[in-house]
């Protein structure tokens, strides 16, 4: 609990800097899935980064003021009848003790106690406008401090949200994330290889997406970090596909578009590669320009360049490529400044990556001049961690040249960002034509 002490204190230090006063902060809800089952609960990301406790209806509320803090959990009672149903439950003397919390308290008494907690402090902090349930339930305790007034109780007058703040602090690694980051990379990359090895003409997209979901388990995977994209052929044309359910061709690509959740950080790795084991002509043709795209994107993915490089980096090397194979025309420059090659490329090459596969952070600086476009983007950072993806997807149409048709290839990496340029944790996945055929005739 060392980490989660850590940074509740760093979430404290910048309350306090703001003026003081109570955040709030609720664990996700249970979502029924049908009508007597639910889906398996994945907790919400801020309230665990905080204190890491995993059961469903729960609050963490840290008050904060110029010379005090403190720090206590609502969650469920402990009921040994239902457990024998849902299993264990911590309650809440023992969740005190376990999450190193300064007091903890029956959930169902949270809103009774809400008047109290937040009376005269000068600022509320919590998710603002993320839940109308929650907006709904914060509205009435401050109704219900308000309805003090006479008593000489005053509300708070600013509310804040806290996401913000604890955003800044998850856009840069800690030690403890890195290193379940890597070794997420490290599974994922496994379960690419698995799927290289059980891709076959004849066999169904689902039938390989079996094949990463048992190596994700295997290893200690808890789940996906996301829906995976298992499309062959036309299908890796479709940049969010989601049936997995089509037969693989011979002579198609496989796009794999997966990563892994470990211990509640996600890895996001895609690998494109013959389904019979042997790149076309064409195909090697265009999954060559995206891994020179990749490569040069990767090379400036450095501390001190900005979030935009990498991406810029790629474009250039993508639109020359396009024009060189007939795809649009030039020169370059124009071909860019047009969005020509936009038709064949049309999504950033990076997204921050942590505990949310698009995870938490702005993209551009906060507190610069200026508004939308007109601030500067990030600086990188060592600690950061962005995916690297360029990728071409060419749909059949009458002024495309016909080998190039419902061609779709994308390759992504995840890159943490160090003193001296960039790690790539995802980099066990073979991804060079060669070591592909390679592995896949093997």
């Amino acid at each position: 609990m060392q980490v989660q002490i850590a940074r509740r204190a760093r979430l404290i230090e910048r309350m306090r800097a703001a003026g003081g006063g109570i955040a709030v902060l609720f664990n996700a809800p249970e979502v029924a899935r049908n009508r007597d089952s639910h889906y398996p609960y994945r907790w919400d990301s801020y309230f665990y980064y905080l204190c890491a406790f995993p059961e469903p209806e729960a609050a963490l509320v840290i008050s904060v003021d110029a010379t005090s803090a403190r720090a206590e959990l609502y969650c469920r009672e402990k009921d040994e009848a239902r457990e024998i149903w849902d299993g264990f439950r911590f309650g809440p003397d023992a969740a005190r003790e376990a999450f190193a919390l300064d007091a903890a308290h029956p959930i169902g008494e949270l809103d009774a106690r809400a008047t109290s907690l937040l009376a005269d402090r000068p600022a509320l902090f919590y998710a603002l406008g993320a839940e109308d349930s929650i907006d709904a339930r914060i509205a009435r305790w401050l109704a219900g401090v308000r309805a003090q007034a006479r008593t000489g109780v005053s509300a708070p007058t600013r509310a804040i949200d806290v996401r913000a703040i604890v955003d800044e602090m998850r856009l840069v690694k800690d030690a403890h994330e890195i290193d379940l980051m890597r070794r997420a990379g490290t599974i994922s990359a496994a379960a690419h290889l698995r799927a290289m090895r059980a891709c076959a003409p004849g066999r169904h997209e689902y039938e390989v997406e079996a094949e990463l979901l048992h190596e994700f388990r295997r290893n200690g995977s808890q789940s996906p970090a996301y829906g995976s994209i298992v499309a062959g052929g036309r299908n890796a044309c479709v940049l969010h596909y989601r049936d997995n359910a089509a037969q693989l061709r011979d002579g198609d690509l496989l796009l794999i578009d997966a990563g892994c959740e470990l211990d509640g950080y996600a890895s996001d790795i895609t690998r494109t590669f013959p389904v019979n084991g042997a790149f076309s002509a064409a195909q090697r043709e265009l999954y060559e320009l995206v891994l020179a795209a990749q490569a040069a994107a990767i090379e400036a993915t450095q501390p001190g360049a900005r979030f935009i490089d990498p991406h810029d980096a790629a474009v250039r090397v993508l639109a020359q490529g396009m024009i060189d194979c007939g795809l649009i025309e030039g020169p370059r420059d124009a071909a860019i400044e047009s969005g020509a090659y936009k038709r064949f490329y049309m999504h950033r090459t990076s997204h921050w990556l942590g505990m949310d596969v698009h995870d938490c952070g702005e993209y551009r600086e906060p507190g610069e001049p200026g508004t939308g476009e007109s601030r500067p983007w990030r600086v990188l950072r060592p600690g950061m961690v962005l995916t690297i993806e360029p990728g071409i997807y060419v749909q059949a149409a009458d002024d495309v040249p016909e080998r190039y048709h419902d061609i779709g290839i994308r390759i992504e990496d995840d890159a943490l960002v160090t003193t001296a340029g960039c790690e790539i944790l995802s980099r066990d996945a073979p991804k060079a034509p060669g070591d592909i055929e390679a592995l896949m005739r093997g």
